[in-house]
């Protein structure tokens, strides 16, 4: 698969690298640096864009300014790309309205969009938006399923001994995006059920998840990096739960 992943700092850089680093060999990962400002208003896109670029199937927007949802549906054209997916771990990179204009603009030219709110939500056919669980968007695209094979809400096989209650060994089968899924799974073999999920917490948050800390109104005044390490908690917990011993006042655990 051929995928243009657009960057404009840090953020961007990082989620590249893993990619690179730990997806299929067979991919191949062009990266562009975006403008690093931009006005309110963008009336001539083509002054913000290089003269070409190579054939795309895939764009990957971790761009962090807003400005860059203006030039996407040009950048798709200039590649052929037939997928979008425009990381929003942070609000103010898209906010929903545009969002939602962007989906629009992309689905007039036939390019699949996916605007994952964190990007740790995306999953081969739909992603989040807001903390509630009915609000996730839906979606199809070959490409963008093709890339979840891989990346996007985390995704682990546990294993555990059933005598000791320790984690014994971890397969990531979809590691986040930004690689926090599989830091954390290396760092989690050998803790206790009981302790997993609050380490997990801790070392999601050290590695660092790069997510937003702004508290928001539809994610009940939490933040998108603590969202992001409820994805992995759930996970994990869905997984651990036969083993974790229950504690009931006055009687022994069991």
């Amino acid at each position: 698969m051929r995928i243009l992943a657009i960057i404009s700092g840090m953020y961007g850089r990082r989620n590249v690298e893993n990619i690179r680093a730990t997806g299929p060999e067979e991919w191949n990962v062009e990266v562009w640096k975006s403008p690093a400002f931009f006005p309110p208003v963008i009336d001539e896109p083509e002054e913000f864009l290089p003269d070409s670029f190579l054939p795309a199937d895939l764009i990957l927007s971790f761009a962090e300014d807003k400005g860059v949802a203006e030039l996407l549906p040009d950048i798709a054209k200039m590649t052929g790309a037939k997928a979008v997916v425009v990381a929003v771990d942070n609000e103010t990179w898209l906010p929903l309205g545009l969002a939602r204009q962007l989906r629009g603009w992309l689905d007039e030219i036939g390019v699949a969009c996916a605007t994952p709110r964190p990007l740790c939500s995306l999953t081969s056919h739909d992603y989040g938006l807001t903390r509630n669980r009915k609000d996730r968007v839906e979606f199809e695209s070959p490409e963008i399923a093709e890339f979840t094979r891989y990346f996007g809400k985390p995704e682990l096989e546990i294993e555990i001994d059933p005598d000791e209650r320790i984690i014994n060994s971890i397969t990531v089968t979809r590691d986040a995006v930004c690689g926090n899924t599989r830091h954390v799974a290396k760092e989690i073999i050998g803790v206790s059920v009981d302790d997993v999920e609050t380490a997990t917490g801790l070392i999601h948050h050290h590695f660092p998840c790069m997510a937003s800390m702004t508290k928001l109104d539809d994610f009940n005044h939490d933040t998108l990096m603590h969202e992001s390490g409820n994805i992995l908690k759930d996970n994990i917990t869905r997984q651990i739960k036969p083993y974790k011993r229950t504690f009931t006042p006055g009687k022994l655990s069991a």
